[in-house]
């Protein structure tokens, strides 16, 4: 039974590790848009969406979208092998919702754009599709930021990096996001660097995640079974103490 046990824990540390490894490198490629600053996109990254790079008339749309697909791919197997070791609570309902951010992003990356309204006149601010796949993007993220704070709450004694700085990262996030959507509210214009600083902010909740699974790692690796305390014992009659009370003791009444 130890023999299991210990394979157990291997098991679950070795989940983690992996789920903190792709959670880490989901981070850097969520962040594609870097790769704008080598490739030609044609695109001014101050007043485009990042998803414009991936719209259907793009030149670099089949790249861009793998990465996209790759990235959300990272994120959910992450977010799947972190839940699978999560106790219930809103630390699961946490890595729910970035399993559902992942699933969202997708959708994002099949409904795309049809052209680049920042560079061709007469194209579209958003279509109605994609517009629905962002916003849930965007609600299953904060969803989880929300749930791994509430989480931190609910045990205050527990080392959890995404759940301590949540609160922190959560209205840097959206307010970033809200100040993205301009263009939608007949404002255009700077939209492409708030919404590159929000990409920033969920590249750092990726990096809090993981850095949260390795320690639920070495938290459960460090955890020795407790052996069994020895059951009170009356001094002067060598009785057994129940709960039940003075008088309750087992068959034979007498511990030898």
């Amino acid at each position: 039974m130890r023999a299991i046990a210990n394979a157990g824990r291997r098991g679950g540390r070795l989940r983690r590790t992996l789920a903190g490894a792709l959670l880490s490198v989901a981070a850097v490629t969520y962040n594609d848009w870097l790769l704008q600053f080598l490739l030609p996109t044609g695109l001014d990254q101050r007043d485009s969406y990042v998803s414009e790079v991936f719209a259907a008339d793009q030149p670099y749309r089949l790249l861009f979208s793998g990465v996209e697909l790759a990235t959300a791919l990272l994120v959910v197997t992450g977010a799947c092998l972190a839940l699978a070791g999560a106790p219930c609570g809103w630390a699961a309902a946490g890595w729910g919702a970035l399993v559902a951010f992942g699933g969202s992003s997708v959708a994002d990356v099949l409904l795309p754009m049809r052209c680049a309204p920042s560079r061709e006149t007469g194209c579209p601010t958003d279509s109605v599709w994609h517009t629905v796949t962002s916003g849930s993007v965007h609600f299953a993220l904060f969803a989880s930021m929300a749930a791994f704070a509430v989480a931190a709450r609910s045990h205050p004694g527990r080392p959890q990096p995404a759940g301590h700085w949540a609160p922190r990262l959560l209205p840097v996030s959206m307010a970033a996001a809200i100040c993205s959507a301009g263009p939608y509210v007949g404002h255009p214009g700077g939209q492409g660097i708030a919404q590159r600083i929000h990409l920033v902010t969920v590249a750092m909740w990726f990096w809090l995640l993981a850095a949260q699974v390795y320690r639920d790692r070495e938290h459960s690796g460090s955890r020795v079974p407790r052996r069994p305390l020895p059951e009170p014992v009356e001094r002067s009659t060598g009785r057994l103490v129940r709960p039940g009370g003075p008088g309750c003791s087992p068959a034979g009444g007498i511990r030898r």
